[in-house]
C-alpha cells in the first residue's frame, strides 16, 4: 500500500498559490525593478560577451634587441649589453657595471668588511668563510692599505673593491635601444592561431600608444616612460619592468577582432631606502689564458633592466549552450522584485513607526498565521465570539475554561444550501439574522439546575473535561434552539438529500431505517456550518448542548453513544 502511494506521488505536480494585489505603487515598483534587472542582464550579456564560449591563450615569445652605444673606453653593441635570458619570456639589458680586471687565484687582503677588519692574527680564523666576503681566511692579519688591516683570504685577487654603482649609469644611452617582440598565440578550443606582427608591418615603426599601437618594435625609454619611470634613474641600480600583452579576442564572424593590447608597469620594489637589495644586479666573469698558461679573469658586476613579457588573454565564440546557461542563471534576479515588495508588505510600520492600515490589509491577505500545536489539539467556536479557538494546552478543568489561540475561519459556502429542500423557508441560511440576534442578545442566567460551565442553560452534565463545552462564552440563548439550527442541522429532508448525494444507492425509504446515518450527518453539517471548510473537522469539538440536541432528534437504538473521544 505504501509502495502504491509512493508510486502515485511520482506523477504529482505541485505549484505555488499566487496572491494578486492590485496596487499602483507596488505594481510600479515591481516593473521598475524588473526593468533595472533586465537592463543590467542585457548590458552584462553583450558587454562581457556572456553568450560566448571562452578559451585561454597559449603563447610563445621571441625578442631581438638592437642598438649601439659608446662610452669613454669602448663601443657597446648587442652582443655585450644583452645578457642571456634571466627567466621565462624575459630579456636583460645591461645599463651599469663595476669591473675588477686581471684577477688571478692567490692570497690577498680581504675587502674591509666589518667581520674582516683585524688588528692581530688572533682576529682571523683559518678556514673561516664569510658569506659577505670574497674568499677563505688563512688566519693571518695583513695590511689592506695605510690605515686598515684585514684578514688574508685565498681568493681571486685582487678582490672586488667598489661596492656602489656609478652615477650616472655607464650605459644610460641604452634608452634609445629598441626591442622587437614576436608573440605567437594559439587558442586550442577554436583551433585559432595568430601573432602580434600585422601583415602590413612597417619595419621602421616605433610603438606609440596613440599613433602606432600595434607596432611590435619598442624603444626602451618609451617602455619605462609608459610604466611611469625615468630611464636614467632606473639604469643606475637596475630594475624589473613588465611588458603586458593582452589578447582579448572576439572570434565571431560578424565582429571578428583579435589584436594585442600592450601595457607596462614596474614589478620590483623601487623604494631603495626600504628595500634590502634595491634594483637588479648580478655578477659574471670573463676568463683568459696568458702566454705562460696562467688563468686570469675580469669580474663584472652587472646592473640592468630585466624585461618580463607577460602574456594573458581569452578568446570567445558564440555558443548556444552558454546562452542558455546564462539566461538560466539570471532568471533568479527577477525574484528581487518579489523580495522587495514582500519586505514592504511584511513591514507593518512606516517611517514614523505608526501602523499602516493598507500594509496590514495586504499582509492579512498574503500571510496566514499557523500556530504550533502540541500532541493534543482541539478546535472550538462560540456563537457570541468571532473566530475559532485552537486549544493545545489542556488541563483537567472543563474545556469551557481553557483559553486558546484565535485562528482564521474558512467560511463554508452555504449559498448552494439554499437550494436544498427545506420544509420551513421562513429563515434563509443566506440571511443569518437570527444568528446575529443570538450573538448580540443577552439573557439572565437560567435558574434550573445546570453545569457550572454551561452558559446557555441547555447543556447536560459530562464527565470527560473535553465534553464540558457550551455553545456560548457568556450567558444567553442556546444556538441549538434557533431556527437556523433546525434547518441546517436537524432537517431530515436536508440530511436525506446530503446522504443520497454522497451515496445515491443508499436506501432511506424503509420504515425501520436507523438514526445513526442521520445523526452523524447532522454532526458533519454542524461542523461545516460553524468551523467552515478545511482540515479542522477531525479535531473540531461540538458543544454539549448541540450534541444532545442532535442525539434527541436522532437517538441511538440502545441509548449508547461513542462521544468525541480524546485523541492523543
Amino acid at each position: 500500500m505504501a509502495a502504491c502511494s509512493s508510486l502515485r506521488s511520482v506523477f504529482e505536480y505541485e505549484t505555488n498559490k499566487v496572491v494578486r494585489i492590485y496596487s499602483v505603487w507596488y505594481g510600479s515598483l515591481k516593473w521598475i525593478i524588473h526593468f533595472m534587472v533586465f537592463l543590467y542582464v542585457s548590458i552584462v550579456l553583450f558587454a562581457d560577451r556572456r553568450y560566448q564560449k571562452k578559451d585561454s591563450v597559449i603563447s610563445s615569445v621571441h625578442v631581438k634587441v638592437k642598438g649601439v652605444s659608446q662610452t669613454d673606453k669602448r663601443v657597446w653593441d648587442t652582443a655585450e649589453y644583452t645578457i642571456a635570458a634571466q627567466g621565462v619570456n624575459s630579456f636583460f639589458v645591461l645599463t651599469n657595471i663595476i669591473t675588477t680586471e686581471n684577477q688571478v687565484q692567490g692570497l690577498c687582503p680581504e675587502f674591509p668588511l666589518a667581520k674582516a677588519v683585524c688588528s692581530t692574527d688572533k682576529s682571523c680564523t683559518k678556514g673561516r668563510v664569510d658569506p659577505q666576503g670574497n674568499g677563505i681566511q688563512t688566519g693571518k692579519c695583513v695590511k689592506y692599505n695605510s690605515t686598515v688591516n684585514t684578514c688574508e683570504v685565498s681568493a681571486w685577487c685582487p678582490v672586488e673593491s667598489i661596492k656602489t654603482a656609478p652615477k650616472p649609469a655607464i650605459l644610460d644611452s641604452a634608452e634609445n635601444f629598441t626591442v622587437l617582440i614576436k608573440n605567437n598565440i594559439h587558442f586550442p578550443k577554436f583551433d585559432y592561431t595568430t601573432r602580434n606582427i600585422p601583415a602590413e608591418f612597417n619595419v621602421s615603426c616605433i610603438y606609440s600608444k596613440h599613433r602606432a599601437s600595434l607596432c611590435p618594435i619598442f624603444r626602451l625609454g618609451d617602455i619605462l616612460q609608459e610604466a611611469g619611470e625615468k630611464f636614467s634613474e632606473v639604469a643606475v641600480q637596475g630594475g624589473i619592468i613588465g611588458i603586458e600583452i593582452n589578447w582579448d579576442c572576439n572570434l565571431d564572424k560578424w565582429a571578428h577582432r583579435c589584436k594585442p593590447n600592450y601595457g607596462f608597469r614596474r614589478l620590483d620594489d623601487k623604494r631603495t631606502n626600504e628595500a634590502l637589495y634595491p634594483g637588479y644586479n648580478f655578477r659574471f666573469a670573463r676568463y683568459y689564458k696568458q702566454l705562460g698558461g696562467r688563468e686570469e679573469r675580469t669580474l663584472i658586476k652587472a646592473y640592468g633592466i630585466r624585461f618580463d613579457i607577460l602574456i594573458f588573454g581569452t578568446a570567445g565564440r558564440l555558443d548556444f549552450f552558454e546562452v542558455v546557461v546564462y539566461i538560466g542563471s539570471v532568471l533568479s534576479y527577477f525574484g528581487l522584485a518579489q523580495v522587495a515588495v514582500d519586505c514592504l508588505l511584511t513591514s507593518s510600520t512606516g517611517c514614523c513607526c505608526k501602523p499602516d492600515p493598507v500594509k496590514e490589509y495586504y499582509y492579512n491577505k498574503k500571510c496566514q498565521e499557523v500556530l504550533g500545536p502540541r500532541s493534543t489539539l482541539f478546535y472550538v467556536t462560540y456563537v457570541d465570539e468571532p473566530g475559532i479557538l485552537m486549544i493545545d494546552k489542556l488541563s483537567e478543568t472543563s474545556l469551557q475554561a481553557i483559553k486558546g489561540g484565535v485562528i482564521e475561519k474558512r467560511q463554508g459556502d452555504f449559498t448552494q444550501s439554499s437550494q436544498l429542500p427545506y420544509r420551513d423557508r421562513t429563515i434563509s441560511p443566506q440571511n443569518a439574522e437570527e444568528l446575529q440576534l443570538l450573538q448580540n442578545r443577552r439573557e439572565g442566567p437560567c435558574f434550573r439546575e445546570r453545569p457550572s460551565w454551561c452558559c446557555c442553560g441547555k447543556c447536560r452534565p459530562a464527565d470527560p473535561f473535553w465534553e464540558q463545552l457550551c455553545c456560548r462564552k457568556t450567558d444567553g440563548p442556546c444556538i441549538a434552539n434557533s431556527s437556523l439550527f433546525e434547518q441546517l442541522v436537524l432537517s431530515r429532508s436536508v440530511l436525506e438529500f446530503v446522504l443520497l448525494y454522497k451515496d445515491p444507492l443508499l436506501d432511506l425509504s424503509g420504515v425501520e431505517v436507523a438514526n445513526k446515518p442521520f445523526r452523524h450527518c447532522a454532526y458533519e453539517r454542524y461542523i461545516h456550518w460553524r468551523f467552515g471548510e478545511g482540515d479542522l473537522s477531525a479535531r473540531a469539538v461540538i458543544p454539549n448542548c448541540c450534541r444532545w440536541r442532535i442525539r434527541d432528534a436522532f437517538p441511538s437504538e440502545n441509548g449508547e453513544y461513542s462521544g468525541f473521544g480524546k485523541k492523543k
